[in-house]
Protein backbone atom coordinates (compact mmCIF):
# COMPACT_ATOMS: atom_id res chain seq x y z
CA UNK A 1 0.00 0.00 0.00
CA UNK A 2 1.33 3.38 -1.03
CA UNK A 3 1.31 6.16 1.59
CA UNK A 4 0.92 9.85 0.86
CA UNK A 5 2.10 12.35 3.47
CA UNK A 6 0.36 15.65 4.07
CA UNK A 7 2.31 18.24 6.03
CA UNK A 8 0.95 20.68 8.58
CA UNK A 9 2.99 23.35 10.38
CA UNK A 10 4.38 22.39 13.77
CA UNK A 11 2.62 25.29 15.47
CA UNK A 12 -0.77 24.01 14.31
CA UNK A 13 -0.26 20.69 16.06
CA UNK A 14 -1.16 20.49 19.74
CA UNK A 15 -0.48 17.29 21.65
CA UNK A 16 -3.24 16.11 24.00
CA UNK A 17 -1.25 17.13 27.07
CA UNK A 18 -0.15 20.55 25.79
CA UNK A 19 -1.50 23.73 27.38
CA UNK A 20 -4.36 25.11 25.32
CA UNK A 21 -5.08 21.76 23.65
CA UNK A 22 -8.79 22.48 24.18
CA UNK A 23 -8.44 25.03 21.37
CA UNK A 24 -7.91 22.27 18.80
CA UNK A 25 -10.26 22.35 15.81
CA UNK A 26 -12.49 19.38 15.05
CA UNK A 27 -10.88 18.62 11.66
CA UNK A 28 -7.49 18.39 13.38
CA UNK A 29 -8.85 16.18 16.16
CA UNK A 30 -10.29 13.82 13.53
CA UNK A 31 -6.89 13.62 11.82
CA UNK A 32 -5.31 12.78 15.19
CA UNK A 33 -7.78 9.93 15.77
CA UNK A 34 -7.20 8.62 12.24
CA UNK A 35 -3.45 8.40 12.93
CA UNK A 36 -3.77 6.35 16.12
CA UNK A 37 -3.94 2.58 15.82
CA UNK A 38 -6.03 2.29 19.01
CA UNK A 39 -8.93 4.17 17.39
CA UNK A 40 -9.20 2.09 14.18
CA UNK A 41 -12.35 0.42 15.54
CA UNK A 42 -13.90 3.89 16.05
CA UNK A 43 -12.78 5.84 12.96
CA UNK A 44 -10.68 4.77 9.96
CA UNK A 45 -9.55 5.76 6.49
CA UNK A 46 -11.72 4.28 3.74
CA UNK A 47 -9.65 1.87 1.67
CA UNK A 48 -9.06 2.98 -1.89
CA UNK A 49 -10.46 6.49 -1.45
CA UNK A 50 -7.94 9.30 -0.94
CA UNK A 51 -8.93 11.50 2.02
CA UNK A 52 -12.12 9.58 2.77
CA UNK A 53 -12.82 8.26 6.26
CA UNK A 54 -15.66 6.45 7.99
CA UNK A 55 -16.83 7.02 11.56
CA UNK A 56 -17.47 3.45 12.71
CA UNK A 57 -18.67 4.39 16.21
CA UNK A 58 -20.27 7.87 16.08
CA UNK A 59 -21.15 7.92 19.78
CA UNK A 60 -17.58 7.10 20.79
CA UNK A 61 -16.07 9.74 18.47
CA UNK A 62 -18.50 12.30 19.97
CA UNK A 63 -17.59 11.19 23.51
CA UNK A 64 -13.85 11.53 22.78
CA UNK A 65 -14.40 14.98 21.23
CA UNK A 66 -16.49 16.03 24.24
CA UNK A 67 -13.78 14.84 26.62
CA UNK A 68 -11.11 16.71 24.69
CA UNK A 69 -13.15 19.94 24.70
CA UNK A 70 -14.38 19.44 28.30
CA UNK A 71 -17.98 19.24 27.06
CA UNK A 72 -19.52 16.12 28.64
CA UNK A 73 -22.89 16.74 26.90
CA UNK A 74 -21.33 16.28 23.45
CA UNK A 75 -23.18 13.83 21.21
CA UNK A 76 -23.03 12.85 17.54
CA UNK A 77 -25.81 15.29 16.60
CA UNK A 78 -23.72 18.20 17.88
CA UNK A 79 -20.51 16.82 16.37
CA UNK A 80 -22.11 16.35 12.94
CA UNK A 81 -23.43 19.93 13.10
CA UNK A 82 -19.83 21.06 13.67
CA UNK A 83 -18.70 18.93 10.71
CA UNK A 84 -21.33 20.58 8.48
CA UNK A 85 -19.70 23.94 9.24
CA UNK A 86 -16.71 22.68 7.21
CA UNK A 87 -18.87 21.97 4.12
CA UNK A 88 -19.17 25.67 3.22
CA UNK A 89 -15.45 26.15 3.77
CA UNK A 90 -14.95 23.12 1.48
CA UNK A 91 -12.58 21.57 4.03
CA UNK A 92 -14.57 18.33 3.95
CA UNK A 93 -17.84 16.97 2.66
CA UNK A 94 -20.20 14.12 3.37
CA UNK A 95 -19.86 11.19 0.98
CA UNK A 96 -23.26 10.67 -0.66
CA UNK A 97 -24.87 7.30 -0.12
CA UNK A 98 -22.45 6.21 2.63
CA UNK A 99 -23.43 6.55 6.28
CA UNK A 100 -20.97 8.34 8.60
CA UNK A 101 -18.51 8.74 5.73
CA UNK A 102 -16.72 12.01 4.97
CA UNK A 103 -13.94 13.15 2.69
CA UNK A 104 -11.24 15.75 3.36
CA UNK A 105 -10.31 18.28 0.69
CA UNK A 106 -6.66 18.53 1.74
CA UNK A 107 -5.66 21.21 -0.75
CA UNK A 108 -8.42 23.49 0.57
CA UNK A 109 -7.58 22.61 4.18
CA UNK A 110 -3.98 23.71 3.72
CA UNK A 111 -4.88 26.90 1.80
CA UNK A 112 -7.53 27.97 4.34
CA UNK A 113 -5.42 27.28 7.41
CA UNK A 114 -1.92 28.09 6.15
CA UNK A 115 -2.22 30.93 3.62
CA UNK A 116 1.45 31.89 4.05
CA UNK A 117 2.63 28.68 2.41
CA UNK A 118 4.19 29.46 -0.91
CA UNK A 119 5.10 33.04 0.10
CA UNK A 120 8.73 32.38 1.05
CA UNK A 121 7.48 30.65 4.20
CA UNK A 122 9.18 27.48 5.40
CA UNK A 123 7.25 26.03 8.34
CA UNK A 124 8.33 23.29 10.69
CA UNK A 125 6.02 20.46 9.72
CA UNK A 126 4.01 17.68 11.30
CA UNK A 127 3.50 14.75 8.94
CA UNK A 128 0.25 12.82 8.62
CA UNK A 129 0.30 9.54 6.75
CA UNK A 130 -2.70 8.95 4.55
CA UNK A 131 -3.58 5.78 2.67
CA UNK A 132 -3.51 6.44 -1.06
CA UNK A 133 -5.48 4.50 -3.59
CA UNK A 134 -3.40 2.80 -6.28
Amino acid sequence: EEILCVAFPDWAYKAESSPGSRQIQLWHFILELLQKEEFRHVIAWQQGEYGEFVIKDPDEVARLWGRRKCKPQMNYDKLSRALRYYYNKRILHKTKGKRFTYKFNFSKLIIVNYPLWGVNYTPMIQMYELPRSL
